[in-house]
Order: structure tokens, then C-alpha cells, then sequence
């Protein structure tokens, strides 16, 4: 039997006790041009059987990433996940922990929490961080509100070499919340100066390394440049493994550090959940978004965890907040702070050299194919290179030989000739030697 508990006349009177006259009053609000004018083109009901079949052949026709050498990256990444990571995050106490309102019986959370935020302050090289946000991209724009809060100015400076889905959640925000965004051209030849971006009038820059097309950069001279105009520098952070061997945003003059911490112990899901992270200096602490877990001792002299800061919407009133994110993913931070500890400084250390020579190798493999040229003179485990025909239809080539070999640039710039035939390659531990064999083999051929 279908599960509809409610009558027609059940309907009718909860419609007259709030003044409705139909079930079409309640989406009044919403524009009509954007509503759905009949039924979506789906098929009609069917048994559990069926449907569960149905589900099953379609998700068939996936090319995942676990059954074929996968280079995909562009933002999210493919990294082996210790078997410890998911058994631990499955415990009850962990899997089924809410928010936690009350410290006295939450402290298994807010301990987690806080060595989180301990290992994202050590790695981004910054003072403090908080207890994570919903992903990189959300991390990077509220990194831009609190930059505009911090210098009571309303400018934002985009590198071009920011993930385009960053750019565009950070211009959502600055749509509805009156700020401006000036963003510089996207392209994968380097020798971007923002510099002369920077103005009176500009609240921060933001800059991304490694960005989209894989580059390293310094970020000394931006960061100075930024700190003489009283503007402040987000660093952001796609590929956190970098920081292994990568010299941390905070140690280069970052202000604040707006990271995607997917690549340790969050699986890619296609495409979710993710973890954000945030982190800034101790005189920014006040205006981070989101919930800071603080250690402190009880009346007995006992080692005990407290929400030491929660300036979301939740705790206090709205007009107050620096954000109204209200979770923060925090089962995805624990995963993240188990697979951290699993792996120590060494481990940490180890896993981004691993990376980076694997980077290396497929690189200079690439490079000997006729007509393809590597773009990049310094990467960590992503580069660009370019084709001689357009990237998305090699793309698709190379998976009919069931290989994912990389991110055309026309995805996320499918207006921009130059780009076309620009395709992202991203190398971690899990791609082995008959891996990179197979990418070259076929790419080989395609061409």
C-alpha cells in the first residue's frame, strides 16, 4: 500500500486553517516562470523490485572511478582511504552525534573537533582554525564576507586561476549581499599580476595554489601587496595533500586559508559530501564563521571541551552572525582527522611526496607523445596539457577504451575557444605504473 496518510478533507482543513485555498497558494512566492508546468517526464510507480533493477542498470552505464585508471581531478580527488577511517566514523557514537549544544555530554564530538582544528591550523600554517564549514567552495566565500567584515570594505580580487565553482558561489553571495567581485581572466600560461587590481577600495585577494590548471605560486609578493593597501589574502586550497611538501599559505603572509579537505578520508561520492576548511590569525578569530571547540579543565582539574565560539545564526541573534552555515560536516571533518592521525607528520610528508613523483612521471610520459605539450612548469600532483584536438571529445575517446583520462577545460569554460583543447590531468598514489601505461597507450592512438 502506498504511505499517503492524509485525507482530501485532511488537506482541506489544514489549507483553511492557514488561509489557503489550494495547495498552489503555498508556492505563491516562488516566480511562475520558474515552476514546473505538469508532471516530470518520469515513469509512474513501480514495486521496489523494479525500481531497484532499474537503478541498477542505469547506474551501470558509470564508468566509476574505482573500476578504471582514473586521472580525474579539477577540485576533488581519488586517494586511497584506510579500511580504519570508515569502520571508526561508523560507530554509534559518532554516526548518529548531532550538533553538540551540550558540551557536558558531547565531548567525544567536541575533542574530535578540536584536533581537527589542530590539524588544520598546523597544515595551513595558520593560528586557528574552526570546527570545518560545508566544502572548499563555501569555505572560499565565506572567507571573502569575513575578509569584507574584518576591513569594512566590499571589493573582492579573483585570481584567474580559482576553481570556476568557487568563483561563482562567491559571486552568488556577492549578488545578494552587495559586494563586488572582479575576477581575472582564466588561462594556463602563468604571468597573472593582480597587483594592479588592488585598490583603496579592495577588501582581499583571492588567489588559489595549487589553482585550477595545477600551477604553484609564491604568495609573498601578492600577500605584501595586499598588506600595504590594508586588504587581506585568501589563500585557497583545492588539493590539501599539497600542503605535504608545498610550503603552507601562512608561512607565504596568508590571512586566511579556505580549503577543500576531501582528499583525506572523504571518498569522492560523486560528488558529495564534501568538508570545507577554514583557518586564519588570532587577531581575525572573532570574525570566523561557523563554531571554534576550545579546551579548557572542569572544577576537578580534568581535561574537558567547550564551544569556546559559535557566532552562527543559531547561538545568537541573526543580525550578530558571521554565518548562518549550521552544520559542519562533521562527520566528514572526522574522517578527515582520522586519516590525518593515521598517517602522522611522516605519513603526511610521505603520501604528498608520493604524489608529486607519480605527477612527475606521467608528465614527462605525456610529454613524448606527438602533439602533446605539458603546460606547466611547476605542479604538485595536477597539470595541464594541451591537445592537438578538443580535449572533451579525447575525453570521450578514452573512456570508450575505459579509461578517465582527465578534466577537459571546456567544462567549465565551454565559450572559451582557447581552452578547448586544454585538458586537466591529476596524479595520486593510487595510480599505478600499468595505469599511466594505459593513459599513454591510448592516448597515443586517439591521437
Amino acid at each position: 500500500m502506498r504511505y499517503l496518510p492524509l485525507t482530501d478533507e485532511d488537506r482541506r482543513r489544514m489549507l483553511a486553517a492557514i488561509g489557503a485555498s489550494s495547495i498552489d497558494d503555498l508556492y505563491r512566492d516562488i516566480p511562475e516562470k520558474v515552476r514546473l508546468g505538469g508532471l516530470l517526464d518520469l515513469p509512474g510507480h513501480a514495486g521496489e523490485l523494479e525500481v531497484e533493477r532499474a537503478i541498477t542498470a542505469m547506474a551501470a552505464r558509470n564508468l566509476g572511478t574505482g573500476a578504471a585508471p582514473a586521472f580525474l581531478g579539477a577540485g576533488a580527488y581519488r586517494h586511497h582511504i584506510p579500511a580504519s577511517v570508515d569502520y571508526l566514523i561508523q560507530r554509534g557514537e559518532f554516526l548518529t552525534a548531532y550538533t553538540p549544544y551540550q558540551p557536558e555530554v558531547s565531548q567525544g564530538t567536541l575533542q574530535a573537533l578540536f584536533e581537527f582544528q589542530t590539524q588544520v591550523a598546523a597544515i595551513t600554517g595558520m593560528a586557528a582554525a574552526n570546527a570545518s564549514m560545508y566544502d572548499g567552495a563555501t569555505s572560499a566565500a565565506e572567507a571573502v564576507m569575513m575578509a569584507n567584515r574584518v576591513t569594512r570594505k566590499s571589493r573582492a580580487v579573483v585570481s584567474g586561476g580559482l576553481h570556476p565553482h568557487y568563483r561563482e558561489v562567491m559571486a552568488t553571495h556577492a549578488r545578494f549581499l552587495g559586494f563586488d567581485l572582479v575576477a581575472a581572466d582564466p588561462g594556463p600560461a602563468g604571468g597573472e599580476d593582480l597587483i594592479p587590481m588592488i585598490d583603496d577600495q579592495t577588501s582581499c585577494v583571492v588567489i588559489q595554489s595549487p589553482d585550477l590548471f595545477g600551477r604553484l605560486h609564491d604568495l609573498r609578493p601578492i600577500a605584501a601587496a595586499c598588506h600595504e593597501k590594508g586588504a587581506l589574502l585568501i589563500a585557497v586550497v583545492t588539493e590539501i595533500v599539497s600542503l605535504g611538501v608545498v610550503e603552507s599559505p601562512g608561512a607565504m603572509g596568508a590571512d586566511i586559508v579556505a580549503a577543500e579537505g576531501q582528499s583525506l578520508g572523504v571518498p569522492l561520492s560523486f560528488g558529495g559530501p564534501h568538508v570545507g576548511l577554514l583557518a586564519t590569525r588570532d587577531r581575525y578569530l572573532r570574525q570566523m564563521p561557523g563554531r571554534v571547540a576550545g579546551q579548557t579543565e572542569d572544577v576537578d582539574g580534568r581535561r574537558g571541551w567547550v564551544l569556546t565560539l559559535s557566532t552562527r545564526e543559531q547561538h545568537i541573534r541573526r543580525e550578530k552572525a558571521t554565518s548562518n552555515i549550521c552544520t559542519n560536516s562533521g562527520l566528514c571533518a572526522l574522517a578527515f582527522t582520522i586519516h590525518m592521525a593515521l598517517l602522522g607528520e611522516e605519513g603526511f610528508v610521505r603520501l604528498a611526496r608520493l604524489n608529486h613523483a607519480a605527477a612527475v612521471t606521467l608528465a614527462g610520459r605525456l610529454a613524448e607523445i606527438g602533439g602533446v605539450e605539458v603546460l606547466n612548469d611547476t605542479f604538485f600532483n595536477e597539470f595541464t596539457i594541451r591537445l592537438p584536438k578538443p580535449a572533451a571529445v579525447v575525453v570521450e575517446a578514452l573512456a570508450e577504451k575505459g579509461i578517465l583520462g582527465g578534466v577537459p577545460l571546456s567544462r567549465f569554460y565551454p565559450d572559451d575557444d582557447d581552452l578547448s583543447n586544454l585538458m586537466i590531468v591529476a596524479v595520486t598514489e593510487v595510480n599505478t605504473g600499468s595505469d599511466m601505461d594505459a593513459l599513454a597507450s591510448a592516448l597515443r592512438e586517439i591521437l
